[in-house]
Protein backbone atom coordinates (compact mmCIF):
# COMPACT_ATOMS: atom_id res chain seq x y z
CA UNK A 1 0.00 0.00 0.00
CA UNK A 2 1.21 3.24 -1.11
CA UNK A 3 2.02 6.42 1.18
CA UNK A 4 -1.00 8.28 -0.47
CA UNK A 5 -3.22 5.69 0.22
CA UNK A 6 -2.11 5.38 4.32
CA UNK A 7 -2.83 9.13 4.66
CA UNK A 8 -6.03 8.59 2.96
CA UNK A 9 -7.49 5.50 4.75
CA UNK A 10 -8.49 7.09 8.59
CA UNK A 11 -10.50 9.68 6.73
CA UNK A 12 -12.30 7.63 5.20
CA UNK A 13 -12.66 5.00 7.69
CA UNK A 14 -13.83 7.99 10.51
CA UNK A 15 -15.96 8.68 7.25
CA UNK A 16 -17.83 5.36 6.98
CA UNK A 17 -18.43 4.84 10.60
CA UNK A 18 -20.05 8.49 10.91
CA UNK A 19 -22.61 6.94 7.83
CA UNK A 20 -21.38 9.32 5.45
CA UNK A 21 -20.52 8.57 1.68
CA UNK A 22 -17.29 9.04 0.89
CA UNK A 23 -16.91 10.52 -2.58
CA UNK A 24 -13.65 10.68 -4.65
CA UNK A 25 -13.54 14.88 -5.15
CA UNK A 26 -14.40 14.31 -0.82
CA UNK A 27 -11.50 11.98 -0.61
CA UNK A 28 -9.03 14.59 -2.62
CA UNK A 29 -9.95 17.24 -0.99
CA UNK A 30 -9.04 15.70 2.90
CA UNK A 31 -5.80 14.41 1.39
CA UNK A 32 -5.41 18.09 0.05
CA UNK A 33 -5.75 19.39 3.78
CA UNK A 34 -3.24 17.15 5.27
CA UNK A 35 -0.66 17.06 2.73
CA UNK A 36 -0.89 21.52 3.39
CA UNK A 37 -0.69 20.58 6.64
CA UNK A 38 -3.41 19.58 8.77
CA UNK A 39 -1.09 17.38 10.92
CA UNK A 40 0.10 19.40 14.02
CA UNK A 41 2.68 17.58 15.76
CA UNK A 42 2.47 14.08 13.71
CA UNK A 43 -1.33 13.90 15.08
CA UNK A 44 -4.06 14.22 12.80
CA UNK A 45 -6.89 17.27 13.44
CA UNK A 46 -10.36 16.25 14.58
CA UNK A 47 -12.67 16.07 11.20
CA UNK A 48 -14.84 18.48 12.95
CA UNK A 49 -12.24 20.74 13.50
CA UNK A 50 -11.40 20.70 9.83
CA UNK A 51 -15.09 20.97 8.76
CA UNK A 52 -14.89 24.40 11.00
CA UNK A 53 -11.71 26.13 9.22
CA UNK A 54 -13.68 25.20 5.68
CA UNK A 55 -16.21 27.47 6.07
CA UNK A 56 -16.21 28.97 2.85
CA UNK A 57 -16.84 25.32 1.36
CA UNK A 58 -19.68 24.47 3.82
CA UNK A 59 -22.41 24.81 1.18
CA UNK A 60 -20.72 22.04 -0.74
CA UNK A 61 -20.70 19.51 1.87
CA UNK A 62 -23.59 16.77 2.26
CA UNK A 63 -26.33 18.08 4.18
CA UNK A 64 -26.65 15.40 6.39
CA UNK A 65 -23.11 16.52 7.82
CA UNK A 66 -24.01 20.01 8.22
CA UNK A 67 -27.31 18.83 10.57
CA UNK A 68 -24.43 16.65 12.93
CA UNK A 69 -22.19 19.78 13.73
CA UNK A 70 -23.71 20.76 17.10
CA UNK A 71 -22.00 24.25 16.88
CA UNK A 72 -23.93 25.56 13.73
CA UNK A 73 -27.19 24.74 15.34
CA UNK A 74 -29.63 26.83 17.73
CA UNK A 75 -31.64 26.01 20.13
CA UNK A 76 -35.26 25.09 19.45
CA UNK A 77 -36.35 28.24 21.41
CA UNK A 78 -33.99 30.33 19.95
CA UNK A 79 -34.87 29.37 16.42
CA UNK A 80 -38.48 30.19 17.15
CA UNK A 81 -37.74 33.63 18.76
CA UNK A 82 -35.18 33.99 15.65
CA UNK A 83 -37.99 32.97 13.56
CA UNK A 84 -40.46 35.40 14.88
CA UNK A 85 -38.37 38.40 14.83
CA UNK A 86 -37.78 37.82 11.34
CA UNK A 87 -41.60 37.30 9.98
CA UNK A 88 -42.64 40.66 12.20
CA UNK A 89 -39.09 42.53 10.31
CA UNK A 90 -40.22 41.68 6.60
CA UNK A 91 -44.04 42.63 7.21
CA UNK A 92 -42.58 45.77 9.22
CA UNK A 93 -40.44 46.69 5.88
CA UNK A 94 -42.99 46.28 3.87
CA UNK A 95 -45.25 48.25 5.81
CA UNK A 96 -43.06 51.33 5.58
CA UNK A 97 -42.29 51.09 2.08
CA UNK A 98 -45.50 51.34 0.77
CA UNK A 99 -46.63 53.80 3.33
CA UNK A 100 -43.22 56.16 1.83
CA UNK A 101 -45.38 58.01 -0.43
CA UNK A 102 -47.59 59.62 0.72
CA UNK A 103 -45.95 59.54 4.20
CA UNK A 104 -48.42 57.15 5.90
CA UNK A 105 -45.96 55.32 8.59
CA UNK A 106 -46.87 56.43 11.67
CA UNK A 107 -50.64 55.57 11.18
CA UNK A 108 -50.03 52.52 9.23
CA UNK A 109 -47.49 50.71 10.98
CA UNK A 110 -47.78 51.36 14.57
CA UNK A 111 -48.84 47.83 15.58
CA UNK A 112 -46.17 46.46 13.28
CA UNK A 113 -43.78 48.82 14.86
CA UNK A 114 -44.75 47.21 18.28
CA UNK A 115 -44.85 43.69 17.70
CA UNK A 116 -40.96 43.63 16.07
CA UNK A 117 -40.24 45.45 19.71
CA UNK A 118 -41.84 42.92 21.61
CA UNK A 119 -40.00 39.89 19.77
CA UNK A 120 -36.46 41.93 20.39
CA UNK A 121 -37.59 42.20 24.12
CA UNK A 122 -38.50 38.50 24.23
CA UNK A 123 -35.15 37.90 22.63
CA UNK A 124 -33.08 39.80 25.17
CA UNK A 125 -35.32 39.17 27.99
CA UNK A 126 -33.88 38.25 31.51
CA UNK A 127 -34.28 34.80 32.50
CA UNK A 128 -36.10 34.42 36.16
CA UNK A 129 -35.56 37.20 38.80
CA UNK A 130 -31.92 36.79 38.16
CA UNK A 131 -29.84 39.67 35.97
CA UNK A 132 -28.51 36.57 33.84
CA UNK A 133 -29.86 37.54 30.20
CA UNK A 134 -31.40 34.90 27.86
CA UNK A 135 -28.89 32.72 26.66
CA UNK A 136 -30.47 33.26 23.11
CA UNK A 137 -29.41 36.74 23.51
CA UNK A 138 -26.07 35.87 23.03
CA UNK A 139 -26.17 33.89 20.22
CA UNK A 140 -28.63 35.91 17.97
CA UNK A 141 -27.39 39.16 19.35
CA UNK A 142 -23.75 38.50 19.85
CA UNK A 143 -22.20 35.96 18.11
CA UNK A 144 -20.92 37.44 15.26
CA UNK A 145 -19.57 40.99 14.02
CA UNK A 146 -22.39 41.72 11.92
CA UNK A 147 -25.15 41.52 14.15
CA UNK A 148 -28.28 41.37 11.93
CA UNK A 149 -30.69 41.32 14.69
CA UNK A 150 -29.29 44.30 16.24
CA UNK A 151 -28.76 46.49 13.11
CA UNK A 152 -32.21 46.31 11.94
CA UNK A 153 -34.17 46.39 15.72
CA UNK A 154 -31.56 49.87 15.68
CA UNK A 155 -33.23 50.67 12.20
CA UNK A 156 -36.64 50.25 13.40
CA UNK A 157 -36.25 52.67 16.12
CA UNK A 158 -33.89 55.01 14.48
CA UNK A 159 -36.77 55.26 11.70
CA UNK A 160 -39.66 55.51 14.27
CA UNK A 161 -37.99 57.86 16.52
CA UNK A 162 -36.92 60.24 13.20
CA UNK A 163 -40.55 60.40 12.03
CA UNK A 164 -41.78 61.49 15.47
CA UNK A 165 -44.21 58.98 15.55
CA UNK A 166 -44.88 59.13 19.22
CA UNK A 167 -46.28 62.59 18.94
CA UNK A 168 -49.49 61.13 16.87
CA UNK A 169 -50.14 58.18 19.08
CA UNK A 170 -51.91 58.22 22.60
CA UNK A 171 -49.51 57.44 25.85
CA UNK A 172 -49.44 53.69 25.03
CA UNK A 173 -49.32 53.83 21.98
CA UNK A 174 -52.14 51.56 21.78
CA UNK A 175 -53.85 54.25 18.39
CA UNK A 176 -53.90 57.62 16.90
CA UNK A 177 -54.00 60.30 19.29
CA UNK A 178 -57.88 62.61 19.41
CA UNK A 179 -55.81 65.53 17.46
CA UNK A 180 -53.92 63.30 15.10
CA UNK A 181 -57.63 61.67 14.22
CA UNK A 182 -59.16 65.10 13.88
CA UNK A 183 -56.41 67.25 11.74
CA UNK A 184 -56.37 63.42 9.29
CA UNK A 185 -60.22 64.12 8.88
CA UNK A 186 -60.08 67.46 7.96
CA UNK A 187 -57.39 66.94 5.71
CA UNK A 188 -59.23 64.16 3.52
CA UNK A 189 -62.35 67.10 3.86
CA UNK A 190 -59.98 69.35 2.06
CA UNK A 191 -59.10 66.85 -0.05
CA UNK A 192 -62.19 65.68 -1.13
CA UNK A 193 -63.46 69.20 -1.77
CA UNK A 194 -60.26 70.02 -3.92
CA UNK A 195 -61.46 67.30 -6.07
CA UNK A 196 -64.98 68.13 -5.63
CA UNK A 197 -64.44 71.79 -7.24
CA UNK A 198 -62.21 70.30 -9.97
CA UNK A 199 -64.59 68.57 -12.46
CA UNK A 200 -65.59 69.46 -14.86
CA UNK A 201 -62.36 71.72 -15.16
CA UNK A 202 -59.62 68.88 -17.08
CA UNK A 203 -59.69 70.11 -20.11
CA UNK A 204 -58.15 73.50 -18.82
CA UNK A 205 -55.25 74.26 -16.43
CA UNK A 206 -55.14 77.57 -16.00
CA UNK A 207 -55.27 79.46 -13.16
CA UNK A 208 -58.34 81.50 -13.74
CA UNK A 209 -60.03 78.14 -13.44
CA UNK A 210 -59.63 77.50 -9.58
CA UNK A 211 -61.21 80.33 -8.71
CA UNK A 212 -63.96 77.99 -7.38
CA UNK A 213 -61.64 75.76 -5.27
CA UNK A 214 -60.25 78.53 -3.45
CA UNK A 215 -63.69 80.24 -2.77
CA UNK A 216 -65.64 76.91 -1.86
CA UNK A 217 -62.81 75.46 -0.14
CA UNK A 218 -61.39 78.32 1.67
CA UNK A 219 -63.32 77.44 5.30
CA UNK A 220 -62.09 73.84 4.91
CA UNK A 221 -58.37 74.56 4.43
CA UNK A 222 -58.55 77.70 6.81
CA UNK A 223 -59.35 75.04 9.76
CA UNK A 224 -56.79 72.69 8.93
CA UNK A 225 -54.64 74.92 8.66
CA UNK A 226 -55.49 77.13 11.89
CA UNK A 227 -55.73 73.40 13.83
CA UNK A 228 -52.02 72.67 12.56
CA UNK A 229 -50.46 75.95 13.80
CA UNK A 230 -52.02 75.29 17.37
CA UNK A 231 -50.60 71.36 17.47
CA UNK A 232 -47.32 72.96 16.73
CA UNK A 233 -47.70 75.57 19.53
CA UNK A 234 -48.81 72.93 21.56
CA UNK A 235 -45.71 70.61 21.05
CA UNK A 236 -43.93 73.56 21.10
CA UNK A 237 -45.23 74.58 25.11
CA UNK A 238 -44.84 70.39 25.58
CA UNK A 239 -41.00 70.84 24.63
CA UNK A 240 -39.89 73.22 26.72
CA UNK A 241 -38.99 75.83 23.84
CA UNK A 242 -36.84 73.51 21.57
CA UNK A 243 -37.89 72.71 18.21
CA UNK A 244 -41.37 71.21 17.74
CA UNK A 245 -41.96 68.99 15.12
CA UNK A 246 -45.49 66.96 14.64
CA UNK A 247 -45.18 63.39 13.15
CA UNK A 248 -44.30 62.84 9.81
CA UNK A 249 -47.75 61.97 8.81
CA UNK A 250 -48.97 65.26 9.46
CA UNK A 251 -46.18 67.43 8.51
CA UNK A 252 -46.52 65.73 5.33
CA UNK A 253 -50.33 66.15 5.03
CA UNK A 254 -49.72 69.76 5.91
CA UNK A 255 -47.36 70.34 3.19
CA UNK A 256 -49.12 68.57 0.51
CA UNK A 257 -52.55 70.64 1.42
CA UNK A 258 -50.60 73.83 1.43
CA UNK A 259 -48.53 72.84 -1.52
CA UNK A 260 -51.72 72.57 -3.60
CA UNK A 261 -53.76 75.81 -2.02
CA UNK A 262 -50.85 78.22 -2.72
CA UNK A 263 -48.63 76.75 -5.91
CA UNK A 264 -51.45 73.86 -7.75
CA UNK A 265 -54.43 76.40 -7.38
CA UNK A 266 -52.79 79.94 -6.66
CA UNK A 267 -54.80 80.79 -3.44
CA UNK A 268 -54.73 82.84 -1.24
CA UNK A 269 -56.34 83.44 2.71
CA UNK A 270 -57.79 86.48 3.24
CA UNK A 271 -56.35 88.07 6.17
CA UNK A 272 -58.82 88.86 8.51
CA UNK A 273 -57.27 91.80 10.05
CA UNK A 274 -56.95 94.34 6.66
CA UNK A 275 -57.69 97.20 7.74
CA UNK A 276 -55.00 98.06 10.58
CA UNK A 277 -52.59 96.37 8.31
CA UNK A 278 -53.19 98.94 5.17
CA UNK A 279 -53.64 101.78 7.97
CA UNK A 280 -50.34 101.22 9.82
CA UNK A 281 -48.88 100.74 6.06
CA UNK A 282 -50.29 103.96 5.04
CA UNK A 283 -49.00 105.63 8.14
CA UNK A 284 -45.69 104.43 7.46
CA UNK A 285 -45.69 105.11 3.90
CA UNK A 286 -46.73 108.73 4.73
CA UNK A 287 -44.49 109.97 6.82
CA UNK A 288 -41.49 110.38 4.74
CA UNK A 289 -44.24 113.05 3.11
CA UNK A 290 -45.04 114.37 6.46
CA UNK A 291 -41.48 114.83 7.74
CA UNK A 292 -39.69 116.89 4.60
CA UNK A 293 -43.38 119.33 4.69
CA UNK A 294 -43.05 120.05 8.35
CA UNK A 295 -39.23 121.41 7.44
CA UNK A 296 -40.40 122.63 3.98
CA UNK A 297 -42.78 125.00 6.71
CA UNK A 298 -40.41 125.72 9.29
CA UNK A 299 -37.50 126.61 7.46
CA UNK A 300 -39.72 128.92 5.25
CA UNK A 301 -41.14 130.91 8.90
CA UNK A 302 -37.48 131.09 10.08
CA UNK A 303 -36.51 133.14 6.95
CA UNK A 304 -39.66 135.44 7.60
CA UNK A 305 -38.15 135.99 11.03
CA UNK A 306 -35.04 136.92 10.04
CA UNK A 307 -36.18 139.54 7.59
CA UNK A 308 -38.61 141.26 9.54
CA UNK A 309 -36.33 142.82 11.82
CA UNK A 310 -33.80 144.38 9.14
CA UNK A 311 -37.07 146.41 7.08
CA UNK A 312 -37.72 147.51 10.47
CA UNK A 313 -34.35 148.51 11.05
CA UNK A 314 -33.61 150.05 7.44
CA UNK A 315 -37.66 152.00 7.57
CA UNK A 316 -36.14 153.83 11.34
CA UNK A 317 -32.96 154.37 9.83
CA UNK A 318 -34.64 156.40 6.22
CA UNK A 319 -36.59 158.32 9.15
CA UNK A 320 -34.03 159.60 11.35
CA UNK A 321 -32.16 160.98 7.92
CA UNK A 322 -35.00 163.10 6.39
CA UNK A 323 -35.59 164.71 9.96
CA UNK A 324 -31.70 165.79 9.69
CA UNK A 325 -32.40 167.08 6.43
CA UNK A 326 -35.57 169.01 7.58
Amino acid sequence: MGLAALLLLPPVLLGLCAGDSVSPSRGFLLQSDLEAGGAVGGRRRPLALELLDEAEDLSSLAPGLLGDLPLLQLEPECRELLAAFANSSVRMIGCLVRSARPVKVCQNCYRLYHEVMEQLENITRVVGNTSESNPCAKSLLMSDRLQIVVILSKFFANTWNKANCANCLKNNSEGLSNSTVKFLALFNESLACFEHNLQGQEDSLLPSNYTEVCKNCNGTYKKLNDMYNDMQKRELKHEAGEQAHLCIDVEDAMNITRRLWSTTFNCSVPCSDTVPVIAVSSFILFLPVVFYLSSFLHSKQKKRILILPKRIQSNASFSNIQEKCN
